[in-house]
């Protein structure tokens, strides 16, 4: 890949055509932390002390579900600082509004912030980053799963979708439990040990039936919401040598009511070139990208991103080509030939 820059070069071109003001943090965004807060209380309050039929308490596990999701994006720039500076305030609240998704804040910066912002698709590096086909032959099992068709294996995965963002957090939690543990032990344990005590306690205090409805529904629901943003993210992007945004990730367009809801979360190059600044200000990011490198940036409708995901696989064939190793077919990434309403696979004729 040729023309790569990492975020600093872009950041230094932009840098002068923003107002400083766009650099301080965002309290406000907290008023619709505390209107989801309220919600997801009176939602789970009504499932618990009326009796309501099955539709009505569907419905409210959606809304639930929705909220959840919603906070977890919250939280997302909460962590990275763009709301409040204080690191203990910061913390405190980026835990409560990821308690629903049960991170903890020291997990999700160390994952997040400290090792997928610096290393995005990095296949040795990036804990989010899908594997090459180097790696994926050096496993096993997963060359097992493979032997499945594509659609099974798009079936399974979009399905997973309601898991993927609770267990990846769980497998992280192992990955780097040794470097949390060395600087705060105590810390490190109760913020990964809280969130499941809440959780499983509520479900001795009302029972299965109703935990059902305001704890196990709305965490899949939030974690479908969660992981269809995140699956688009960097996933139809190439692997590159070089931390580059615009090469490396994908910003999604949803209608304008739903950015408001999910806090711009949709805005994802913006975010990896600017991680500091707060995602209400991104809308302006993304105009001087269009205007100094539109050739380069990636931008798909959300469903147009999951269709693409749908029909492309996971593997890496080289950095810039994805692979089927069941029927040995090569698929485009982004800006390297991929077009979402038209992936046309070619037959890889060497054996790999």
């Amino acid at each position: 890949m040729k023309d790569l820059h990492n975020m600093s070069w872009y950041a230094k071109q932009i840098h002068p055509k923003l107002d400083k003001d766009i650099f301080k943090p965002a309290p406000t965004r907290l008023i619709g932390g505390l209107i989801y807060l309220i919600v997801v209380a009176i939602g789970m309050s009504a499932v618990v002390l009326f009796d309501i039929n099955i539709i009505g308490k569907l419905a409210i596990a959606l809304i639930l579900g929705f909220s959840f999701g919603s906070m977890g994006f919250l939280g997302h720039e909460i962590l990275h600082g763009t709301v409040v500076r204080n690191k203990w305030l910061r913390n405190f609240l980026g835990g409560i509004a990821f308690l629903p998704l049960s991170v903890g804040p020291r997990l999700w910066v160390k994952w997040h912030n400290l090792n997928h912002h610096a290393h995005t698709q990095d296949d040795e590096k990036d804990p989010d980053a899908w594997m090459s086909l180097e790696s994926f032959n050096k496993r096993g099992f997963i060359k097992l799963v493979y032997k499945l068709p594509l659609w099974f294996r798009s079936l399974f995965s979009f399905t997973a979708l309601s898991i993927s963002f609770t267990l990846h957090s769980v497998r992280m939690f192992f990955v780097y439990f040794k470097e949390l543990v060395e600087e705060k032990s105590i810390s490190t344990w109760f913020q990964f040990i809280f969130p499941w005590t809440f959780w499983f306690g509520l479900l001795a205090i009302v029972g299965f039936e109703k935990w059902v409805y305001i704890y196990l529904i709305p965490v899949l629901i939030g974690n479908l919401i969660v992981m269809g943003y995140i699956s688009t993210n960097h996933r139809l992007n190439p692997l590159v040598p070089v931390n580059d945004p615009l090469a490396n990730s994908l910003t999604v367009t949803v209608p304008k009511w739903l950015d408001v809801l999910h806090f711009n979360f949709s805005y994802h190059t913006e975010h990896h070139l600017f991680p500091g600044i707060n995602p209400k200000h991104y809308p302006i990011i993304k105009a001087h990208i269009l205007e100094l490198w539109p050739e380069k940036y990636h931008q798909m409708p959300l469903f147009a991103a999951l269709k693409a995901l749908w029909k492309t696989p996971r593997i890496y064939y080289n950095d810039e080509e994805l692979v089927d190793p069941h029927k040995k077919r090569v698929y485009k990434s982004l800006a390297n030939g991929l077009k979402s309403n038209n992936i046309k696979p070619y037959k890889l004729v060497k054996d790999n």
